[in-house]
């Protein structure tokens, strides 16, 4: 039997996700397997049964992925877009996006522990809290977890956490969040874009099309609003988030590669931990300098930051842990569907107008956003597509012909005197 284990690179919060499966090597034979002139005969006499079996088992393997892909797009979407709208809806109370970003972040420290609780009930060979831990640490390197590894592995990342999240907060301040939604769409651009440059990936030119129209639909967003400052600096702010979580994920698989389950877990534990040693001090300094201030800790809206929290907590586990049951791309059209979501409920509460000039600017970096969704090999795909149309029409066209001139033969044999009759 082989033992297959996914790999995920653990992505900001507002990431696409782009997630590979691995195989681990090595086969595991059973004692008591048949030899293989047995084997060949075992499997010559049940050929016909197995192969109806195979293709039911498979296609019935496929609706479950593929329903509990519909289900994720569902929690993808309405838990990004849901915690889009809380925290618009918060800063009208407690208008602190820093204090909110170390707020949310600190949620991360769950993910290792809900990853214990999901390994209790799944796994077949348990392990205890401690066995497991000190398993997930090799990630860092041979020597696991220390001083040296958190700082040169986990506190980079850490830190654009802090400036993707925050930066897009502060955004949601500035403009509505349909367009703070929809620009950092471009986010998966930039991952391109510094991955080709980076990470030497391989050239695809409608990738660099994709890039370019998430480019237009930038500048057509900010002439949307008239170039007005706090519109330019709202898209300047989205942008800036977009490039902070693309760095975060080129940098991830530049310098560590991928992760399994349990390994992206307790990555994403560790970045908690990070903000709650070092980044406290800055939502301190921010209080008691009044830039971001609140009168008393009765008056702060604990009820929605703590559901901007869940919400924010629930997106991330969908987003990186969701690919355990359904298709990456799937996951994916749950963050271009938030945008539409919060394009209802922006027009519903009146606070966005929708001329020409943005739903083109919408439509233009969605686009973009559904084409760099496309599979490296997806020319190939289209070529054999393609043939394949051709060759049955090829085949469809020699069959009606040959019908047509068999007909008229038949037709001409009936219509045509025999000798017999003029004998008589």
């Amino acid at each position: 039997m082989k033992k297959h284990s996914a790999r995920v690179a653990p992505l900001s919060a507002c990431n696409s996700p782009v997630l590979t499966l691995t195989k681990v090597e090595g086969d595991e034979h059973s004692r008591d397997s048949p030899a293989p002139a047995e084997a060949q005969a075992q499997a010559g006499m049940e050929a016909g049964g197995r192969g109806s079996r195979c293709c039911w088992t498979c296609s019935v393997t496929q609706l479950k992925k593929f329903f509990w892909g519909v289900v994720v797009v569902l929690g993808v979407c309405s838990s990004w877009s849901g915690s889009t709208q809380l925290a618009k809806l918060t800063f009208n109370k407690f208008d602190a996006p820093f204090t909110l970003t170390w707020f949310a972040t600190n949620w991360n420290f769950l993910f290792f522990p809900l990853y214990y609780i999901g390994h209790v009930f799944k796994s077949t060979e348990k392990q205890s809290p401690q066995q497991r831990y000190r398993e997930c640490c090799r990630f860092f390197g041979d020597n696991g977890l220390t001083l040296k590894a958190f700082f040169t592995k986990a506190a980079p990342f850490g830190v654009l956490w802090i400036l993707t999240n925050y930066l897009y907060l502060h955004a949601i301040k500035k403009i509505d969040t349909t367009d703070v939604s929809v620009l950092f769409c471009c986010n998966k651009a930039f991952v391109f874009l510094l991955s080709w440059i980076v990470l030497r990936d391989r050239f695809m030119g409608v990738r660099i099309v994709a890039a370019i129209l998430a480019i237009a639909g930038i500048v057509m967003m900010t002439y949307a609003d008239g170039f007005h400052s706090y519109s330019v600096i709202g898209i300047a702010l989205v942008v800036g988030s977009a490039s902070m979580s693309a760095m975060y994920k080129v940098l991830f698989k530049l310098l560590l590669g991928s992760a399994k389950f349990g390994e992206a877990a307790l990555f994403l534990s560790v970045l908690a931990v990070f903000n709650i040693l070092f980044v406290t001090c800055i939502p301190v300094i921010l209080y008691f300098t009044k830039v971001e201030y609140w009168s008393s800790f009765d008056a702060i809206p604990w009820g929605s930051i703590c559901g901007f929290s869940v919400l924010l907590l629930t997106f991330n586990i969908l987003l990186n842990f969701g690919i355990a049951i359904t298709y990456p791309t799937l996951i994916s059209l749950g963050i271009v569907l938030s945008v539409p979501v919060n394009a209802v409920v922006d027009h519903y509460r009146s606070e966005i107008v929708f001329n020409s000039v943005r739903v083109i600017a919408i439509v233009i970096i969605g686009l973009g956003f559904l084409l760099l969704l496309l599979p490296e090999e997806w020319d190939e795909w289209l070529i054999k597509l393609l043939t394949r149309l051709k060759v049955r029409k090829k085949e469809e066209v020699p069959e009606g012909n040959g019908d047509i001139v068999s007909g008229l033969q038949n037709k001409s044999r009936r219509t045509r005197p025999s000798m017999s009759s003029f004998t008589h």
